[in-house]
């Protein structure tokens, strides 16, 4: 039995995608530094995995993610003849919450793509949900709209505490 006084060790596991261009959708840009403090400080969160699709000229930045505190698990992409490129980090992020899940108390998934679904509904069954971080209230996957709304926060309303300004 864990005493009361003890410190949550809450993990979050961040689909890095989802979370970007569903800020950029609603117009701004987020500030990652800011963003793990905000983690660390609302939801308690001692570990942060952030699951971003490689890209060879994106060192800098991987580099920058790392320093403000995310654990950063990379995920092959794919270039395609029209210029895009593809990392699907889905199988990557359960994946990585069913290894870690020992270690940590409750799970904060930062995404609004029900391909989370199944794993939402089992950390939630299993008591190890603290919330579901949906970046667009207005974009995102009908399937985790079947969970109660006091397991789903949105971040449309954090632009003042978490955008990034130019210095």
């Amino acid at each position: 039995m864990k005493s009361k006084n003890k410190q949550e060790n809450n993990y979050a596991f961040i689909d890095s995608q989802n979370l970007n261009l569903s800020i950029q959708s609603l117009g701004w840009k987020l500030d990652f530094a800011r963003f793990r403090i905000y983690l660390k400080e609302k939801y308690k969160v001692e570990k942060a995995f952030l699951f971003i699709g490689y890209i060879e000229g994106n060192v800098d930045l991987y580099k920058f993610l790392q320093s403000a505190g995310f654990i950063c698990i990379f995920k092959p992409t794919l270039e395609y003849k029209d210029g895009t490129t593809k990392g699907n980090v889905d199988a990557e992020l359960v994946l990585h919450t069913m290894i870690e899940y020992p270690n940590f108390d409750k799970a904060i998934i930062v995404s609004g793509d029900g391909d989370f679904y199944c794993l939402v509904k089992h950390l939630l069954e299993e008591n190890k949900l603290k919330a579901v971080l949906v970046p667009n209230y207005f974009k995102y996957s009908a399937l985790l709209k079947r969970f109660a709304r006091k397991n789903i926060a949105f971040m449309n309303d954090l632009k003042k505490k978490l955008s990034y300004k130019k210095e």
